[in-house]
């Protein structure tokens, strides 16, 4: 009885030890720090794409006359063989825009279905106060619509992998219609497999 309880004892602590030891070490890391793990697309290509095409659209005319026109904002589309979250290309864009203050951004893509029945709520539910509810009819209607799309080229020969991503943004004026601003920024990336292990 004493010697099956040192087994389980011993069989416990075992287990206890394995368990602790295959817990990965987790830390923080700098969120601007190069990332390179693969040659997917990756946080660093986010932050570079934005970066430039928000760097080269306040450099257009149309966002430096002062005048802070507003932008409607249709998600990216990705066209590459891997699954993006377009959306978060699209959103460090609009966020680093907005903290610039040249610009102003309609919530309809993001929100309208929200929107609509909040002004309902206030205009017609009679649960708010006339002179605290919003007005229908008051909203703000964009000035330009920006769209674009990623793609992607991949290669492979022997051990060197190759993938190279497009990324293209226009600026379009709704009124008239013309692009009145675009821009591609492109990234390559390339992987060797060790001769050995590979």
């Amino acid at each position: 009885m004493k010697r099956t309880m040192i087994l389980v004892a011993l069989f416990g602590m075992v287990f206890l030890v394995a368990g602790c030891a295959s817990s990965p070490t987790v830390s923080y890391g700098d969120p601007e720090q190069v990332e390179t793990v693969t040659t997917e697309f990756g946080s660093t290509d986010l932050q570079m794409i934005a970066e430039k095409m928000v760097n080269s659209l306040l450099a257009n005319p149309v966002l430096s006359s002062g005048q802070r026109p507003v932008l409607y904002v249709h998600q990216v589309k990705n066209k590459t063989d891997e699954h993006l979250d377009t959306k978060s290309v699209t959103d460090k864009i609009r966020v680093t825009l907005l903290k610039s203050g040249r610009v102003r951004f309609t919530a309809v893509n993001e929100v309208n279905d929200e929107m609509i029945k909040q002004l309902e709520y206030q205009t017609s539910s009679g649960y708010v106060d006339p002179k605290t509810s919003s007005a229908i009819g008051r909203q703000v209607g964009a000035d330009y619509f920006m769209f674009g799309e990623i793609t992607s080229i991949r290669k492979s020969a022997g051990r060197v992998k190759d993938v190279y991503f497009k990324f293209t943004l226009n600026l379009v004026n709704i009124e008239t219609g013309l692009i009145e601003w675009a821009d591609e920024q492109e990234i390559r990336k390339q992987a060797k497999k060790p001769l050995i292990g590979g």
